[in-house]
Order: C-alpha cells, then structure tokens, then sequence
C-alpha cells in the first residue's frame, strides 16, 4: 500500500505470492486496482498476479501458464499499444527452459514493442551473485540464448546491486540480482527515458522494482490546504484552534490563515512525523543495503535487522493513526477496520488526481504544464463573455 500511495502506478506485478482461489480474490479486491489476471500457484508455491487501474490503461490478456502472464497494454493518454510479460521463473531449471522456449514462440508470434518483467531466478554473470556456489554457465546460458533469440535488452537499474538475500548471517550470506526488466527495440523506442529503480527490501526477501517510463513527467507540487476531521479526535487539537484565534476574533481573514498555519504545522509535527520516520527508516535501509550489497559484515546485517524491526514498529504506529482518521466512519460501520478506511482514502485520493485530460483536438496532454493550460482557457471560455459594448436603452 505504501508502494502504490508514494509512487502511484497504473499497473502492478506481484510474484510467488504463494497464494490462490478464494483468498487470492479477496486481497486483490483490498488492494486499489480494478483489474487483475492470476497465474495460479502450484501447491504452495508459485504465483503471479497483473493488477491495473483501467481509468489509464486497458489491458487483453492473451495467455498465462504458472510461471508467465501475457497481456496486451493500451495506455490511454498516449494512445500507445505494447505486449507485457509478467515472469516468475520456475526455481527448477528444467521448468525454466520450458519458460525460455515458450517466449522464444511467443517473439516469433508477434512484432510489437515488448516488455518482460519479474523474478526470472537467474543470473546473468558472477558479478550478479555474492556468496554460495560458483554460478552454472550452463544455466547462464540458457537465459542469455532466450534474451538474444527474443531481441531483447536489459533496462539496468539504480539502487542495491542484489535484489534477492537468503537473510542469513555473514557466513553464510548469498545476495543475487534475479529480478529484472528486459524491452525490447520497439518497446525502447516508446519510452527511451524509461528507468528501473530497485527499491528498499522489508520484510520479503526480495527488493520491489520500480519501472518508470517516462521520469521527467511527474511532479512534486504542493498539495493545498484541506481540514481533516480525524484532528478533532486529538486531544491537544483545541489548544490548536484556541491559540490560533486568540486576539484575532475581530479579523476574520486574519484569523483563518493563522489558523491554517499552526494547523499545517501541528499535523506536520504531531502526525506527519510517523510517515516522516517511515521514509527516513527506508532510506537508511536502503543504504544499509547499497552498503551490504559492495561490503558484507556483521555490524551491517545488524543494521538491516535492527531497521526492519523499527519500520515494523513504525507500521503498528500507523495503524493506530489510520484507525484514528477513520474513527467518524467506523462509529458507523460499528467495527474498527483500519484496512478498508485505508485503502479507501488512497482510492479517493487516486481519483481525485488528474494525470491527463484531452484537448479541443481530441489529443491527449499528460504533461502537467498543458494540463494546466486547457483548464485555465476552458474556464476562460466559459466565464468571458464576447460582448463589450451595451447600448443604452432609452
């Protein structure tokens, strides 16, 4: 959750989810996309699901095995059509070669711009592992022949080297890069910026990946101010409200703004801290990582141990606060369920983002400085009125 609300995409991969039937289903529908495929799990192992929000893209699923899912994705704002590949590789070999010949049928089926993502299980060269065993060429070659016979190439990345640990002690240590995004020309050429981030690693033992197509097009403005209601359940609110009207009763205007700035501040300091704390523990887990990844010892696993433990405490903490924020709601609702508040405040909040909007040529703008400007000349247009002179009427 904390994934979808900070970087807001329009389509998620989550691999060996170990799950199937009917709870697959129901933690899907918790989580804020309206569209999913699953690959069910053999056993208790295994899985894939391809989740999308269909406001920004339709996707066609076209086929799935147990270690693939292959969809065609139209994104809407840009009137773009590509082919993904969801991949969770078998840990067998054997059961991977049979995944490397099914994409090699599936390039000779097609020439559309193709991306391939997930955990593919498998290195590309000995830099790619610390630890165990000495890598199979055998196996690397295997992997290398597919990529090359399918046209494809990899993103690269930023971040930690390795994205999947053994979490074992420093003897016993293994960290290798299995997860990855291959594209090949075609897909490049749609999104020549498009980068790979490989995000800080919690409680699974495999990092997140970060696909983001196109860098350049987000933006950080400020939210404006808005009065949340869960404040009047804390106590040292009145204070809040009490200190910033005080000697200011004959000012109305006055009055509010000093309100909104000691309220702004309140929240930043007495609830804004713990998803402060949150990031600033995933930042420092990151680097401790970065750190693990180039130099293993003991005082740095450590670290990463005594990091994990604190952003769980900091989750429990947050917890609490959502429970606080959807105190009116659940005083209702007669129970307190902090997770379908949650979830519902951030697809609110999804909805309520604009991301692109056509103009009065029918095309799509996504970038946000055009986006302002048709809303800007749409009200113009609306509001003005083309009469400039009225004669008097005698």
């Amino acid at each position: 959750m904390d994934l979808v609300a900070w970087h807001d995409p329009f389509l998620m991969v989550i691999t060996e989810t170990r799950m199937s039937g009917a709870r697959a289903e129901e933690v899907i529908e918790s989580l804020p996309f309206d569209g999913a495929a699953v690959a069910d799990t053999i056993g208790f192992a295994g899985g894939i699901w391809l989740l999308w929000r269909s406001d920004l893209v339709q996707v066609d699923v076209l086929s799935s095995t147990e270690q693939e899912i292959h969809a065609l994705i139209r994104v809407r704002s840009q009137s773009l059509t590509w082919l993904i590949s969801a991949i969770y590789a078998s840990p067998r070999f054997e059961e991977r070669c049979i995944l490397w010949n099914n994409l090699r049928i599936l390039a000779n089926m097609h020439d559309l711009p193709w991306a391939l993502m997930g955990d593919f299980n498998e290195v590309l060269a000995a830099e790619e592992k610390y630890g165990g065993n000495p890598v199979c060429q055998r196996r690397i070659r295997a992997i290398k022949e597919c990529m090359d016979d399918c046209n494809m190439m990899d993103l690269g990345f930023t971040g930690p080297r390795y994205t999947w640990t053994n979490k074992r002690e420093l003897g016993n240590l293994i960290q290798c890069r299995l997860d990855r995004c291959w594209v090949n020309p075609g897909w490049k050429e749609f999104y020549p910026e498009a980068n790979v981030t490989h995000l800080a690693r919690v409680n699974s033992d495999h990092c997140p990946l970060l696909l983001n197509l196109n860098p350049s097009l987000y933006s950080t403005s400020d939210r404006p101010f808005r009065f949340q209601s869960f404040w009047l359940s804390h106590s040292d609110f009145p204070t809040v409200v009490r200190d910033a009207w005080a000697e200011r009763e004959g000012n109305l205007s006055e009055a509010i703004n000093n309100f909104k700035d000691k309220a702004q501040r309140w929240n930043r300091e007495v609830f804004g801290n713990i998803f402060i704390r949150k990031k600033n523990v995933l930042a420092r887990l990151l680097g401790t990582q970065r750190a693990l990844a180039s130099c293993p010892n003991r005082f740095l696993i450590t670290l990463q141990e005594q990091l994990t433990e604190e952003y769980n405490l900091i989750l429990q903490l947050e917890e609490e606060l959502w429970a606080m924020k959807s105190r009116t709601n659940w005083i209702i609702s007669g129970e307190r369920n902090t997770s379908y508040f949650h979830i519902s405040a951030l697809n609110r909040r999804s909805k309520n983002r604009i991301t692109c909007i056509q103009n009065s040529e029918g095309e799509w703008c996504h970038n946000l400085e055009e986006v302002k400007e048709i809303f800007n000349a749409s009200f113009k247009k609306l509001y003005r009125t083309e009469q400039i002179f009225c004669p008097s009427i005698p």
